[in-house]
């Protein structure tokens, strides 16, 4: 068994999620499928209180990208949408590992979000194939909304059938989906075999530790139901043919590749700073986050106003290898205003001028990614650094 230091197991997970981000050759397009290809999935959110979380995820780590690369990169069939632990664009050529989960959907293993109501479906089902794709608003609004959120049968159905894998996303239109038959979206030349039990775990496995650097069984498994006993049972095959590593980091038992190790050799570039979206992969699983970064992290949007200790929509901030602080803010579209209502640093950091004239140069990017031309700073935590920040702004507007 290896044992290294937080800051190494920090490195090695930093550079394995490819953020700070490095340099390649090709076009921007290119480094975006290659960026979802290596993280396997980056997770879509309406919230639009600045840039959408998928934009935001991918920009940090393709300074050039684009907000229109999605949707190429949807219209070549490059990427499509289903659920990972939440709604999100995956790699085409990964789609054969969505079907277990489709199928669970489909034979009942896995209970759908809403009541199957067979005879809709079929109906849905059936314009769709003779009308070609359609978005929710396309069928009859008739029919009472219920649930949670408040959802239309019609689109309820149209849910149940893209989770059970009948209908995919084909693309968005305005954000909103237009849904189609699988067999119309899907590439003719994609593999669509269902990959067995032993070789779903593997996946989950490798792909977990080739994005993440180190990880715990229960990482690996994030989110997803009955899978514990085989994923456990592989990682011990997986440990007896020298194909993982275990290492310690402060006590915790960690699963990792052998060439992960490598990365420790490799440099990271700490003096970049990245300010990062509440659904980065980087810090999704937010018990990991607080084990691994001594960052506790909460969205505090689905939190009463109030009870928010920090704002309504809080991003984590990462700096010389470490999550160390979080900022508040919101765009103002209508004046191409960024608002930073509130900069909270963490106790830990300690050079805070160089913090500062690092995140001023960052906020330049992000307000150029936000289609904004102005900041307006609020409010900081300590109070003293509003001043110096304050001063870097308008030094670099």
């Amino acid at each position: 068994m290896y044992e290294i230091s937080i800051k190494e197991a920090r490195k090695i997970i930093l550079l394995s999620q490819k953020i700070p981000p490095i340099k390649k050759k090709g076009t921007t397009l290119t480094t975006t499928l290659e960026v979802i290809q290596h993280l396997g999935y980056v997770q879509i959110d309406t919230i639009s209180v600045i840039q959408r979380a998928h934009h935001h995820t991918l920009w940090n780590r393709n300074p050039s990208y684009k907000t229109t690369h999605i949707n190429d990169l949807m219209a070549s069939k490059q990427i499509f949408e289903y659920w990972s632990h939440a709604a999100a664009y995956l790699p085409m050529e990964e789609y054969r590992y969505s079907l277990p989960r489709k199928k669970a959907f489909a034979n009942g293993i896995e209970k759908h979000w809403h009541t199957c109501d067979t005879q809709l479906m079929k109906f849905v089902l059936n314009r769709i194939a003779k009308e070609g794709p359609l978005m929710a608003k396309d069928f009859d609004g008739k029919g009472k909304k219920t649930g949670e959120w408040q959802t239309k049968p019609t689109k309820k159905a149209l849910v149940n059938l893209f989770m059970q894998g009948e209908l995919m996303i084909s693309h968005r239109n305005n954000f909103q989906k237009v849904y189609d038959l699988t067999e119309r979206v899907l590439p003719k030349n994609i593999n669509t075999s269902e990959p067995n039990t032993k070789e779903h775990t593997r996946f989950l496995i490798l792909k977990y530790l080739k994005t993440n650097g180190i990880g715990k069984a229960s990482e690996m498994i994030y989110l997803l139901k009955n899978m514990k006993s085989d994923l456990l049972n592989v990682l011990e095959e997986m440990m007896l043919s020298n194909e993982l590593l275990s290492i310690k980091v402060k006590k915790e038992l960690y699963y990792a590749l052998p060439s992960s190790l490598a990365l420790l050799e490799k440099p990271l570039k700490r003096s970049s700073l990245k300010i990062l979206s509440p659904f980065d992969n980087l810090l999704i699983q937010r018990k990991r986050t607080k084990e691994l970064f001594n960052f506790d992290y909460l969205l505090e949007c689905y939190v009463p106003a109030a009870k928010r200790k920090f704002g309504y929509f809080v991003l984590p901030i990462l700096w010389n290898g470490n999550l160390i602080a979080r900022m508040d803010c919101k765009v103002d579209r209508n004046l191409a205003v960024l608002h930073i209502y509130n900069l909270i640093l963490e106790p830990s950091l300690k050079k805070t001028n160089s913090f500062i004239h690092a995140l001023s140069k960052e906020l330049m990017s992000f307000l150029i990614f936000n289609e904004c031309k102005q900041i307006q700073l609020h409010k900081t935590n300590p109070i003293h650094i509003k001043e110096q920040l304050d001063s870097e702004i308008k030094k670099s507007l």
